[in-house]
Formats: structure tokens, C-alpha cells, sequence
């Protein structure tokens, strides 16, 4: 229990970072393309990880491991990194060009959805998804919708867009999920943002042919958004989902929105209308109730730590 509340408060720190560097994110925009922009920050955040990967590499056992199982672990490190990286270009491209042609509202709240994706792929996998959290994902539906819709809901272009992204993201928890326990978080990150900032950079070479002076201009943004949104906040997600269920992550992470609400009503001076706070409190009620455990898996941890004991480890899993 005491793994999965430190999984999800590292989650909960990932959500408050990105759904803080929102501004700086739309700021960016202002000057370069959407390809140059990712390319910039997602390259920035991969070169911020290679100290910490140096030196945990240093201090690191040679003892504890043999060479067949390094060399494994390797396998599934670019494995992994290579399909974070695709799906976090895809992702990230999709929502900066979204964002172009929809508001922050309703972008915010089709981004979203990914709620209701990601137990749906679940179900596809054989994975079972308790009555509860369905009810928490329905409170978190209604709430994310009293915070971000101020008008009128019809699917346009950039909505579209916007909607991919959500399918995009819900791809990437479970994929996060399966490869987080099976390697270095830290190495898996870096190389992701590596894959990502490599295409996003072919793509603004190709589309957008950024020049040097606009870069710098948006020089601030890029590098808030490159050294906390991305190497910061994507290795947190990593390291949280080693403790959090894909469904669980993906209700904690919606609370982006919330953040960015909060952000702007304490630090800003925005106004923060009835409707919005209670889809603030909503959310924060479906995310609260999510992480309380169920009488099955209280059954399942009970059974987990009579194993454990009769092993002779004597500690609960």
C-alpha cells in the first residue's frame, strides 16, 4: 500500500507540472511551429536525464546481474524506448496542432476521455476493471466537463485533432505500464524524448523550416517546458506507473486540467466560477475514491503477503 501511495503522489507531481506549463507551452507557439517547438523541448528534456543516467551508471553494481541478463534488459530499453517515442511524437504533435483549431476548453476536456479509453483497452487485453472505478472515471467524466466547457460542444477539425490525441495517450499508459517494472525509468524516458525529438525535428525540417532567431525568441518557454514538463514530469510517470494501475494512472493524470485551472486562479488572478470549482471538487472526489481499496483487492494483498510469509520473505507485496 505505502509503494502505491509514493507511485501515486510521483503521478500526482507529474499532473501539477504539466498542467502548470500549459501557458508556456501555448507562449512557445507564438513563435515557432508545433514540430519545432517538440522537437526543442523533448531534445532539451532527454539531454537533462543523461547526468542522472551517468552517474547512476557509475555507481552502479557490476555484481548483480550477469552479462545475458544486461543484455536483455537492453532489448527491451530500445524496444521500449522506441515505441514510447513513436507514440509520444504522434501524441504530442497531435495536440499542439489540435490546439490550433479548438479552444483550451474543449481541447482540455477531449483530451481527457483518454479516462474512458484506457479501462476500455484494458478490457480488450483481459484485464478486469472494477464497478467502482467506472463509477470514479463517470464522476471524473461530468467533472472535467463542468471545468472545461463554456460553450456550445460540436466535433470541428481541431477537435478532431485533439480527440486522436486522447487515443494516442491512452496507448501510452499501458505501454508505459508494461515496460516501466522491466527497465531503468530514467534511461527509458531519455530515450523516448531522444525518438521524439528526432522525428518532430525531421518534421519541422520538412514542414516548417524553423529559423534560428524564432527559436530563440521562444527560447524561455522551450526550455520551462523541456526541462520540467519533459524530463522531469515524463520520468515521474514512469516511475509512478511501476505502483499504479494503467486506470488509476490514467484518472490521476486528468487532473492536468484541474491544475491548470488552479494555476491560473492563484498565480494569474483568473476568476473561478461555481461551475468550474465543482468540477475541480468532482474530479478530486473520483481520484480520492479510485485509490480506496476494494474488498477483492484487500483479499488479493492478504493472499499476496501469506505467500510472501510462507517463503519466508514474511513482508506483503
Amino acid at each position: 500500500m505505502k509503494t502505491k501511495i509514493y507511485g501515486g503522489i510521483l503521478l500526482l507531481i507529474a499532473t501539477l507540472i504539466w498542467g502548470t506549463s500549459l501557458v508556456a507551452q501555448s507562449l512557445g507557439t507564438n513563435h515557432v511551429g508545433p514540430f519545432t517547438f517538440n522537437a526543442a523541448r523533448f531534445l532539451i528534456g532527454a539531454i537533462v536525464l543523461l547526468p542522472f543516467i551517468l552517474f547512476t551508471s557509475y555507481h552502479k553494481s557490476r555484481q548483480q546481474t550477469s552479462a545475458a541478463c544486461h543484455k536483455a534488459k537492453d532489448h527491451k530499453l530500445y524496444q521500449g524506448g522506441i515505441i514510447c517515442g513513436c507514440i509520444v511524437f504522434v501524441t504530442a504533435s497531435l495536440q499542439q496542432i489540435g490546439i490550433a483549431y479548438t479552444t483550451v476548453g474543449k481541447a482540455g476536456f477531449i483530451t481527457a476521455l483518454y479516462i474512458v479509453i484506457v479501462p476500455i483497452l484494458g478490457l480488450i487485453l483481459g484485464k478486469h476493471v472494477p464497478l467502482q472505478i467506472w463509477l470514479c472515471i463517470l464522476l471524473a467524466i461530468i467533472g472535467m466537463y463542468l471545468l472545461c466547457m463554456n460553450e456550445k460542444f460540436n466535433l470541428g477539425v481541431g477537435d478532431t485533432f485533439v480527440l486522436f490525441c486522447a487515443i494516442s495517450t491512452a496507448i501510452h499508459i499501458p505501454t508505459v505500464d508494461y515496460y516501466s517494472p522491466r527497465v531503468d525509468c530514467v534511461r527509458l524516458s531519455c530515450l523516448q524524448f531522444f525518438v521524439c525529438g528526432a522525428l518532430s525535428a525531421i518534421a519541422a525540417l520538412v514542414i516548417e523550416r524553423p529559423g534560428m532567431q524564432s527559436i530563440i525568441e521562444a527560447g524561455a518557454p522551450i526550455l520551462y517546458t523541456g526541462i520540467l514538463s519533459c524530463g522531469i514530469a515524463y520520468t515521474l510517470q514512469a516511475l509512478g506507473q511501476k505502483e499504479v494501475s494503467p486506470v488509476a494512472t490514467s484518472l490521476i493524470l486528468s487532473l492536468e486540467s484541474v491544475f491548470s485551472v488552479l494555476s491560473g486562479w492563484i498565480i494569474l488572478g483568473e476568476s473561478l466560477k461555481f461551475k468550474e470549482a465543482l468540477g475541480c471538487v468532482l474530479m478530486f472526489i473520483a481520484i480520492v475514491l479510485s485509490q480506496i481499496p476494494t474488498p477483492r483487492s484487500i483479499m488479493s494483498v492478504k493472499v499476496s503477503g501469506q505467500i510472501d510469509t510462507e517463503k519466508g520473505r514474511g513482508s506483503l507485496v
